[in-house]
């Protein structure tokens, strides 16, 4: 068999472009670090690489929701924090309010306590958010969720919460007219009041349930006949007069109707009346507080109606903090649970990392080896060739 001359070369010559080219591929894998540096270099490697690195961008916008989850929920904590703070000054100046030593003008004094604690309250109400928007909007968007009217505060916010775009549920506003509008009323099971036309000057607490198995749930009301030591009342359910009818009146001695116990105190006159009814999930803090800034106002307002309006005002000022408690509670679970959420986004991130890392990365002590080798192997087809270049015939003639 003959082997011309020129096959040698072009032989020789391929086999050093070869190896020079698996050379240069094993210094950029040690260059890199990746063993993949073109899908061509191994598809299916490249495949996995790619689904591992997709997964890892998912993660990434997922935590980004976490974390603007958690900035709203933190701010939420912190106002509802404050606002707790604001309602025991609130709670303090209606007990100060109640000092039978102050004048009309004391009073008045008081109720521009109150005010001022109310504009605070409204500002917190209406906290803008960390992304954006108002922290109390619930779904609403740009919206000032509360809107302070000669009427009273009104809401604009529509309830719910705006959630992040994620499989898990993470809020970035707050449901406000739950929080703000939201309360129980009365003392969470029944409401007692004094009717809006009373003369005298009575007055009935918030009340306590004896016995929870004989709520009704219905309408009751307490009217009184007569004067001084011949005052009477009878109790009506629904607007039926019960057994209790005519009964003798003693101040500040308990009642008791139908499982709910509450006492009525001072001198109430003749055709004066006061109410029961169930307690509704609809206080408003705003509303409670004009309704005891308006009789602290009222120059004309007897001992009976302040005394009422203040007794009123801290039961629903009791119930409105406890509601935002439990609002703040909830806000601080939210945040124990964005905690264990970027907990486990970061176990996520770990394992598809060490995917990617599996798919393209270089063994570096492999490579190493591998680059020595070739080097070595280049090293000696740089040898043969030049030792195939001096077999030629006229290296003979010379």
């Amino acid at each position: 068999m003959r082997v011309s001359t020129s096959s040698r070369y072009t032989a020789a010559v391929q086999s050093l472009q070869q190896r020079q080219n698996d050379l240069s591929a094993s210094q950029t894998q040690m260059t890199t670090g990746k063993r993949i540096n073109r899908p061509s270099d191994d598809p299916a490697g490249a495949a996995r690489a790619e689904r591992a690195y997709i997964a890892l961008q998912r993660i990434a916008s997922d935590q980004r929701s976490v974390e603007a989850s958690r900035n709203a929920m933190t701010i939420a904590e912190s106002a509802l924090g404050q606002a707790g703070d604001t309602l025991q000054s609130v709670r303090e100046t209606l007990v100060a309010a109640g000092n039978g030593s102050l004048d009309a003008a004391g009073l008045a004094t008081q109720a521009s306590q109150l005010s001022q604690l109310r504009s605070q309250l409204l500002a917190l109400a209406n906290q803008a958010g960390s992304a954006g928007g108002y922290l109390f909007g619930g779904q609403s968007g740009s919206t000032l969720p509360f809107l302070d009217m000669p009427e009273g505060v009104q809401a604009t916010a529509v309830g719910g919460q705006r959630q992040a775009s994620t499989g898990e549920q993470l809020p970035i506003t707050v449901d406000g007219r739950a929080i703000w509008l939201g309360a129980a009323s009365g003392n969470g099971v029944f409401v007692s009041a004094a009717s809006a036309s009373n003369q005298g000057s009575g007055w009935i607490d918030a009340g306590t349930v004896t016995d929870p198995a004989l709520i009704t749930g219905s309408d009751y009301q307490i009217s009184f006949v007569g004067t001084g030591a011949a005052t009477t009342y009878s109790v009506s359910q629904n607007g039926a007069v019960t057994s209790a009818n005519g009964l003798v009146y003693s101040a500040g001695s308990a009642i008791t109707v139908d499982g709910m116990s509450f006492h009525i105190s001072g001198a109430p006159a003749a055709g004066d009346s006061f109410t029961l009814g169930p307690s509704t999930p609809d206080l408003n803090v705003f509303a409670a507080l004009d309704r005891v800034m308006a009789t602290l106002k009222t120059s004309t307002a007897n001992a009976g109606q302040v005394t009422q309006s203040i007794t009123s005002g801290l039961r629903d000022i009791d119930s409105i903090m406890g509601h935002l408690q439990t609002a703040r509670s909830e806000a601080g679970s939210m945040l124990t649970r964005l905690d264990a959420i970027a907990g486990r986004n970061q176990d996520r991130t770990l394992w598809a990392k060490s995917m990617q890392s599996d798919a393209e990365d270089v063994d570096m002590v492999q490579a190493i080896s591998e680059f020595k080798n070739q080097q070595t192997g280049y090293q000696a087809a740089l040898q043969s060739y030049a030792s195939v270049q001096r077999l030629s015939l006229f290296d003979y003639l010379k």
